[in-house]
């Protein structure tokens, strides 16, 4: 059932000692703003909040909490001439293109939001038509949902699944002595554009593929015979793709059972230290994936566009418990960030108008650094802001970021990989009708 979520009531203390946090996170100017009687503005959450996916929605939308929070008592978004409080109204479309579009017409109609983001993937379908034709403005963060036609879906954060070929870029030039890899993926609409990524990625770094990559269905509990076929080609990598949590965690647990000795790769490692208490420290020490905790040092750095990232981090902790963080953990507040002050700019929450500002010059303040307006060679569209994105490896235990790759300078020196290998998986915009 769709459920809305508005931001909790503080008391005073708690208010005075988070206001200037509140406002510094959001890139807000420190003042207060009167709200007027009626100024809200509401922002559809569409996403999975249940079931497999899960971990990818709720974790998305428990952030989300914390930004409404600290922005609203630090006095709102000023909007015009006047501020505006946020109001999150969440629908959980379960990962179901039908239940998403129903989703997207009651945020849409009834509702009235004014921005809708969502996870993307196999739901999107059942969005696409009810966002073109009502023009609203919708952000996902698969870009490969983009395509020419999709001209109000921006991806302004996570920009899978392009981003693997930072972590393995930065393995080739960090651990040379290995020479295979071995891949598998559920097979979706997550799954094939990864698969396609990390075989341009390991081509492009001199490591040979054993085999073809093991897509298996979506309904599978049993992985064990999955890692066992993957051991069999006796690879240095085991490379997890875009896996779901639900996935990643059998499947790490199974190389542990089996006896594997050597790398493992990831899109994620969400709840890695549950990760940690089933194998054990040793095992997934070197573990590569790309999401930072969010206490890491190297968030304090100048180019981050995320404001006290460690006070969230812990907030957020606080709130929803020790381990629960995950990859989206901070991605839509992230994505609010750049909404936020497109609607100031604009002078307006109305979409067209925030798309525009969103997107003027080209540019834009991606949470890792400035990034440009990118994607029409891959997605059709430069509906994609694209720029640095970070390699993370866990070392005793906790997650590092051990260096901001350049996604664009891969791309100048691979793209014809890339589009080889999407090509080849149908995975190109003009494939996949």
């Amino acid at each position: 059932m769709p459920t809305k979520f508005k931001p909790s009531v503080m008391n005073r203390r708690q208010f005075l000692s988070t206001t200037a946090m509140a406002t510094l996170m959001a890139g807000l100017p420190l003042q207060k703003f009167a709200f007027g009687a009626d100024k809200v503005v509401k922002i559809g959450f569409l996403a999975p909040l249940t079931g497999a996916v899960a971990a990818w929605g709720k974790p998305g939308l428990d952030g989300c909490k914390i930004w409404a929070d600290w922005v609203n008592e630090a006095g709102g978004i000023k909007i015009g001439d006047e501020a505006h409080k946020v109001e999150f109204v969440a629908y959980d479309d379960e990962y179901d293109p039908g239940k998403a579009r129903t989703g997207a017409v009651k945020l849409i109609k009834q509702d009235g939001v004014k921005f809708i983001m969502m996870l993307g993937g196999d739901p999107w379908p059942g969005v696409f038509p009810v966002a073109q034709k009502e023009e609203m403005l919708v952000s996902t963060l698969l870009p490969s949902d983009l395509t020419p036609e999709t001209t109000m879906l921006v991806a302004p954060c996570e920009v899978h699944p392009i981003y693997n070929v930072t972590g393995v870029e930065w393995l080739a030039e960090n651990k040379p002595e290995l020479k295979t890899a071995v891949i598998c993926a559920q097979d979706d609409s997550l799954g094939k554009p990864s698969v396609a990524t990390y075989l341009a990625a390991f081509e492009a770094a001199g490591i040979k593929v054993l085999g073809d990559p093991i897509f298996f269905d979506p309904a599978t509990t049993d992985f064990a015979p999955i890692m066992s076929k993957m051991l069999g080609l006796k690879p240095d990598i085991i490379c997890l793709d875009t896996c779901y949590t639900d996935y990643v965690h059998p499947l790490t647990e199974q190389a542990f059972q089996q006896g594997f000795k050597g790398q493992l790769i990831s899109c994620t490692a969400d709840f890695y230290p549950k990760m940690i208490d089933k194998t054990s420290k040793e095992f997934m020490e070197g573990f590569i994936f790309q999401f930072p905790d969010f206490d890491d040092p190297a968030l304090n750095e100048p180019q981050i566009n995320f404001k006290n990232p460690k006070g969230f981090f812990e907030e957020y902790k606080k709130r929803f418990g020790e381990g629960e963080w995950s990859a989206v953990s901070w991605e839509y507040a992230s994505i609010m960030n750049l909404w936020s002050d497109a609607a100031q700019k604009a002078g307006t929450a109305d979409p067209k108008p925030v798309l525009e500002a969103m997107k003027a010059g080209g540019k834009g303040k991606h949470i890792f650094g400035e990034a440009e307006w990118w994607g029409k060679d891959l997605f059709g569209i430069d509906n994609a802001l694209v720029g640095f994105w970070p390699v993370v490896v866990i070392e005793d235990g906790k997650a590092k970021i051990k260096q901001y790759k350049s996604i664009p300078a891969w791309w100048a020196k691979h793209k014809d990989l890339m589009i080889k290998h999407m090509t080849a998986l149908n995975q190109m915009y003009f494939q996949r009708k």
